[in-house]
């Protein structure tokens, strides 16, 4: 009986990871995840030699510009990966995917744009990185069913970063220029390590497509 109930729950732990498999989006890129590290780097860098530690408000409005310049570029070569594979695959599960995923980040991407219009308006632009962190960590927490299982710990490490810099006594050195790049680079970069690790466990396994 009980060799029984072990090959069950060995057989249903099978099916669970091949439906996980089938879910798992092929369109994401560690190159792409790697370059938005590089460019959370280069944010930094930038930063450190013009607002290394904003303290007045033109300062701030510098250190936004930065930021949000980043975070321009690096949704512009993510959604730009994700419609190359869209058009690059013809099968409807893919285009399926593709969809999905492009709306996944979405309302993240929302409420991060909310709230960080809304500190700064309000005149508290140290609250800044810690929604980014935060919402970025929500929205790969949206994205779970479609990215590698590791990147959960990476989604619970912005969250967590992003609630200890929403929560400290004094917010401003959230704004230092080492803040934002050393994690998002860290994370991105770990996120393009995850997707690399992932495509060289599968090797050269495909999924079926069914056409359109």
């Amino acid at each position: 009986m009980n060799v029984e109930v072990e090959r069950a729950l060995a057989d249903l732990t099978e099916v669970r990871d091949r439906l996980a498999s089938v879910q798992r989006f092929r369109g994401y890129s560690s190159r792409v995840a790697a370059v938005s590290g590089a460019i959370a780097l280069a944010g930094g860098l930038v930063q450190a030699q013009i607002v290394p530690h904003p303290s007045s408000a033109a300062d701030v409005h510098v250190y936004v510009a930065i930021w949000l310049s980043c975070f321009a570029a690096a949704l512009a070569i993510y959604y730009g990966n994700l419609l190359g594979w869209y058009l690059r695959n013809r099968g409807h599960r893919a285009r399926y995917q593709s969809k999905t995923v492009s709306v996944s980040l979405l309302p993240a991407l929302a409420l991060g744009a909310v709230l960080s219009a809304a500190v700064y308006l309000q005149g508290v632009p140290a609250m800044l990185p810690g929604i980014w962190y935060t919402c970025y960590g929500l929205g790969l927490f949206a994205s779970r069913n479609h990215v590698p299982r590791g990147v959960l710990t990476v989604a619970a490490m912005f969250g967590i970063i992003g609630a200890a810099l929403l929560l400290m006594p004094n917010q401003w050195p959230a704004l230092a220029w080492w803040v934002m790049s050393a994690g998002f680079a860290v994370g991105q970069f770990w996120i393009g390590w995850l997707i690399a690790a992932e495509g060289r466990t599968e090797g050269t396994t495909t999924i079926p497509e069914t056409s359109a």
